[in-house]
């Protein structure tokens, strides 16, 4: 399971240091509104490409780390 708290934190903050609010986002992004209500509400399962767009928008940049696989057997 994706850990997305830090990321709607995020996302709200710099919305909100821009004085951006939903509705605008929602337009500029292209991200219905509906949805980024529920993502920013901690609901919902958002898209990568959803993320991105807001991201986006916000001028914000995404980046991916994939976690090393640990050898639990050892």
């Amino acid at each position: 399971m994706m850990h997305l708290s830090g990321l709607i934190k995020t996302i709200k903050a710099r919305r909100e240091m821009l004085k951006v609010n939903q509705e605008m986002l929602a337009e500029l992004s292209g991200v219905g509104l509906r949805t980024l209500k529920q993502f920013e509400s901690g609901k919902g399962n958002p898209t990568l490409q959803t993320m991105s767009k807001l991201a986006d928008a916000l001028g914000l940049e995404l980046t991916l780390q994939v976690k090393p696989l640990t050898n639990e057997a050892s």
